[in-house]
């Protein structure tokens, strides 16, 4: 490349020499960007005399720096060796640089690269303002527009034989990661050179803006189909024509068919009519029950769908997810609680009767037959029944109970069976599943069966034995797989006798039968049931009781008519009353004070479950009567005590002492 002098008269020459002399960019007619610019290096002190390359990198920061803005050399370089073919042996040179000047690749003649005037121009050497003072790379970066730096513009002499245009190339988010410039002699210097570099600079801009968005569907299609491939609910995707596009691997699972049995076909094919009606509806719904038909049965599933639409607000196809309903019912039982924690080791007692219990208990859980647990209110039937479903195959299936007695005559149908949307008044929208459904894969627990109306137990029995269901409202049969156990406090046989209870229900639920003992038949287990108790308590509460040694006596000679329920309420009754946790004998339940002839009649017999306001009120003076000796005794004759303790004037406590005929104590 020939280099021509520049005429020592030139204009924009002398009022660069002017600004050098003065430092004033006032005193300057040169065009705005360079004043600005020449002031910029003025201050950084920049020497526009020096000759010399100050500022290139090494061969293993250039490697780094090339790696680095490997993406932008390959699109722009295309678009350079186009771009040198218009100027080839012409002398120009076409620079690309990064964000801070730095030289990436460059194209020129091959005698332009041995010229001694161009010989700040090869990869590693930097062009910005801070170095090699104003010109087109440096001072592009600085201001963000395209710009040309010719003849004596450039602040350092040593390039005052160059005329330079160049223009930024931006990132998606608008920031320069590189510049590309053309170099030339001043002489052959034009306007139309800035316009096409900017042009070939947006040109660039636009392929990388085309490559990231091309690399975010890609990242985008990873995710999407990552997703589709480990999510456990079964996607399928449609066009316009119903016709399924593309499938997971669960629904395929789901559907019991290979890929090419499913794709292309429609969407209706693949499931019976009814479903295939609900499933095909473009509008968007959610949660609605299908059931899929695979070899082999039928598999329930609930499927929600979402349209999809175009710019143009066009319905183009849609997704459709299904989820196995045994999978949305594990979720609900974990959530509502329907499990079991407790263990056999967890029923406390080493009488025989216990003891055998169990052991029955035991066996039984190894088998898959009904169970009917008896045994008087609060014995522990539910803990025999969880640790039963516990002991089972069926341990990792849910565990839901049920109270018989304790839902309305006319909800225990819904309750238990379930129903569908619109079944009755009061419906919820979709309906709900039963208990039944619920319990499906672990186990049913039945309490109080004997409380089960007659009119349901019919229904009840077809369940058990057809092991299906029929939702309310519903003429669809759902599979169950459940372990049945019931509880009963009453003599069902009595009851069948009576008209209240089906022979037949009987014979199904009593498959194995266990008789769990009262609490009164198993007395020495009284002390190792308030023990453990006790201890719970403590923990609970972070403190330590101490009890008196006349407080066990009492518990043994107690009837229990509440059994192991009622010895656990006693036991924190007393705790709360206990001061500085010490329990005695006067912190127990008054019912304990009765006489032993009253304590026995506290005992419910197998017809007489209430006593009548006579003998309710004959219990509750020999019970004060009893109390208020027991308090004497303990404050050694204290009256003022005893009526402190009991929350009564002394006058009362004279009265009532009186009313009983407490001797000794009178006027103490």
């Amino acid at each position: 490349m020939t280099i021509i002098a520049l005429p020592m008269m030139d204009p924009v020459y002398m009022e660069w020499e002017k600004f050098l002399q003065t430092g004033n960019p006032d005193t300057c007619k040169a065009r705005q960007q360079i004043i600005e610019s020449w002031d910029r290096c003025y201050h950084e002190g920049v020497d526009p005399y020096d000759d010399q390359i100050h500022h290139e990198l090494d061969a293993l920061d250039l490697h780094k720096v090339l790696k680095e803005k490997e993406k932008l050399i390959q699109i722009a370089k295309p678009f350079m060796s186009k771009l040198y073919k218009f100027f080839k042996g012409s002398g120009f040179i076409i620079v690309l640089t990064d964000e801070n000047g730095c030289i990436l690749e460059m194209l020129c003649d091959e005698d332009n690269k041995h010229n001694p005037m161009t010989r700040c121009f090869y990869p590693g050497v930097s062009w910005r303002e801070e170095d090699v003072g104003t010109n087109a790379i440096g001072t592009v970066i600085k201001l963000g527009e395209p710009l040309q730096v010719s003849g004596a513009e450039h602040y350092c002499k040593k390039i005052h034989s160059f005329a330079c245009s160049a223009a930024s190339i931006y990132d998606s988010n608008g920031r320069i990661i590189g510049v590309l410039d053309i170099s030339h002699a001043s002489h052959a210097s034009h306007l139309h050179t800035l316009g096409m570099v900017a042009v070939i600079a947006e040109a660039i801009t636009a392929q990388l803006s085309i490559w990231q968005k091309n690399c975010e569907l890609i990242l985008l299609n990873k995710r999407v189909t990552n997703f589709l491939n480990t999510v456990s609910d079964g996607v399928l995707l449609v066009d316009n024509n119903e016709v399924v596009i593309e499938i997971n691997p669960a629904a395929k699972a789901m559907l019991g068919k290979s890929e090419q049995h499913i794709l292309g076909i429609e969407l209706k094919r693949l499931f019976d009519s009814r479903s295939g009606e609900m499933l095909t509806a473009s509008k968007s719904y959610h949660d609605v029950e299908i059931t899929v038909n695979i070899q082999g049965g039928g598999c329930q599933c609930v499927a929600s769908r979402e349209p999809i639409i175009n710019e143009q607000d066009v319905v183009t196809g849609g997704i459709i997810f299904l989820r196995s309903l045994k999978q949305v019912k594990n979720m609900v039982n974990r959530f509502i609680g329907n499990s079991a924690t407790l263990q056999f080791n967890d029923i406390v007692g080493k009488s025989v009767q216990i003891c055998e219990a169990i052991h029955v208990a035991t066996r039984a859980a190894t088998t898959t037959s009904n169970i009917l647990l008896t045994g008087e209110s609060g014995t522990g039937k539910e803990i025999f029944a969880q640790a039963i479903h516990n002991q089972s195959a069926k341990h990792n299936g849910p565990f839901v109970a049920v109270n018989c007695g304790a839902i309305p005559r006319e909800l225990i149908g819904s309750e238990l069976f379930g129903y569908d949307e619109g079944a009755f008044t009061g419906a919820k929208r979709g309906g709900k599943p039963g208990k039944f459904e619920l319990a499906s894969g672990g186990t049913l627990f039945l309490d109080e069966i004997g409380d089960m109306p007659f009119e349901q137990q019919i229904a009840l029995l077809r369940v058990i034995q057809e092991r299906k269901v029929t939702r309310i409202g519903s003429d669809k049969t759902i599979p169950i797989n459940i372990r049945l156990i019931c509880a009963t406090n009453k003599n069902l046989l009595e009851e069948v006798e009576k008209g209240a209870f089906r022979l037949d229900l009987y014979y199904r639920l009593n498959v194995l039968s266990i008789i769990i003992p009262p609490l009164r038949e198993r007395r020495e287990d009284i002390q190792p049931l308030f023990e453990h108790f006790l201890e719970k308590l403590s923990r609970e509460q972070g403190c330590q009781y101490s009890v008196e040694f006349k407080v066990i006596a009492y518990l043994n000679r107690y009837h229990w008519p509440g059994n192991v329920r009622e010895l656990q309420n006693v036991i924190e009754h007393a705790a709360c009353l206990a001061e500085n946790g010490v329990i005695t004998v006067g912190h127990l339940p008054e019912v304990f004070y009765a006489p032993s002839s009253l304590r026995e009649q506290a005992v419910p017999q197998p017809n007489d479950t209430i006593f009548s306001r006579e003998q309710r009120k004959k219990i509750a003076e020999f019970t004060e009567k009893d109390k208020i000796i027991s308090k004497l005794d303990a404050f050694a004759g204290n009256v003022s005590r005893v009526a402190k303790e009991l929350g009564i004037s002394r006058k009362t406590l004279y009265n009532k002492m009186r009313l009983y005929a407490i001797p000794n104590y009178q006027k103490r």
